[in-house]
């Protein structure tokens, strides 16, 4: 029997935990649900509250992103209904990077089950950077988690496909029924991040020696560099968002995407792992699932009621749009958003 390392049990037992507040919130004592006029009120305001914070800088060891104007500024909201509140640079379309990871880990467990998710890849949070190599030689899963690269390259690889171009195009259609829209690659992003990419190469190598790949380990890197090249408004991540907060149904499109059984297993990885090494100070804050991404955009997700999206090109030393953590913040705390309840 292997011996289960301290590491180990305590992310095991991290992922229980939020695994147990993303179920049980939607049927917690919460704040009322705000009116449509209160939503776009706030929304507004955290718009307005943060749009002169000038702090963090683009992304600029993927050129491409270094040149995405950092001005640019928006939030969402998408009820589970389906309603539309937003501010700002809204319908700017920027590269969806890190924040595709949950979704495509939604994708696996959808074609082969949640076990299929925890077994071959793993959902241990490191605590550590998105790109840590070191996280895969101290964790023994080597995959560790879909949200940070290594596992994201795993999750691509497990996609079913018959061939490279198919295996794509699932992920992509994947994405269209979770945004309501026919979303395409930003070739300029592609192509900056191909040509830079050698750490996502490394990991890839990595993963194939420890067999916790599962295509060409060359052929999921560039899938995994297109899937992150992905343009998406702010708009429509959150309603990418806003499917699962309403349970794996699109609210817009009312089509059933993601079998509700999956939804609280995603969101409980966002919780421990979506903000990487600030994932602890995220959930002490914010309280909610949520997902980062270099290309300036954050979705977080409130367990049957909605989700918020921002997005500002500046981002903090781990990465995250510091913008956008501020929005999400601030409307979780004015709402009582926060699924450890409000505190009120």
């Amino acid at each position: 029997m292997r011996n289960v390392s301290w590491m180990e049990t305590w992310g095991r037992s991290l992922l229980l935990f939020a695994w147990l507040l993303c179920v049980a919130a939607p049927l917690a004592a919460r704040e009322p649900m705000p009116t449509d006029e209160q939503l776009q009120a706030a929304v507004q305001e955290a718009y307005d509250k943060f749009k002169d914070v000038k702090d963090g800088a683009n992304a600029n060891y993927i050129p491409e992103l270094d040149k995405v104007p950092s001005d640019l500024w928006g939030v969402a909201i998408v009820t589970a209904k389906g309603q539309v509140f937003s501010a700002g640079d809204v319908d700017y379309a920027f590269s969806i990077q890190s924040v595709s990871k949950p979704f495509t880990a939604a994708l696996v467990m959808q074609q082969q089950g949640a076990a299929a998710v925890a077994e071959k890849i793993g959902v241990e949070p490191t605590g550590q950077k998105f790109n840590s190599i070191i996280a895969t030689q101290l964790i023994p899963q080597v995959s560790v988690n879909p949200l940070v690269n290594s596992g994201a390259i795993a999750s691509v690889s497990m996609v079913k496909a018959d061939s490279a171009q198919q295996r794509f195009d699932t992920i992509l259609d994947w994405f269209n029924r979770l945004s309501a829209a026919k979303l395409t690659v930003i070739e300029d992003v592609y192509q900056s991040e191909a040509a830079t990419n050698q750490r996502n190469r490394a990991h890839a190598y990595i993963l194939a020696a420890s067999e916790r790949i599962y295509s060409d380990p060359m052929e999921a890197t560039d899938i995994y560099t297109r899937q992150c090249s992905i343009g998406v408004t702010a708009k429509q991540l959150a309603i990418m968002g806003a499917t699962l907060a309403n349970g794996g149904v699109n609210p817009v499109t009312k089509e059933r995407v993601l079998d509700a059984q999956y939804v609280p297993r995603v969101l409980s990885i966002m919780l421990t792992a979506g903000f990487y090494n600030e994932s602890g100070i995220w959930s002490y804050t914010a309280g909610l699932p949520a997902k980062t991404g270099v290309g300036g955009g954050i979705v977080a997700v409130v367990p049957g009621r909605m989700a918020i999206v921002g997005f500002s090109p500046r981002l903090n030393d781990a990465g995250n749009s510091i913008r956008s953590m501020k929005a999400i913040e601030y409307l979780s705390d004015k709402f009582g958003l926060s699924i450890f309840g409000s505190g009120r």
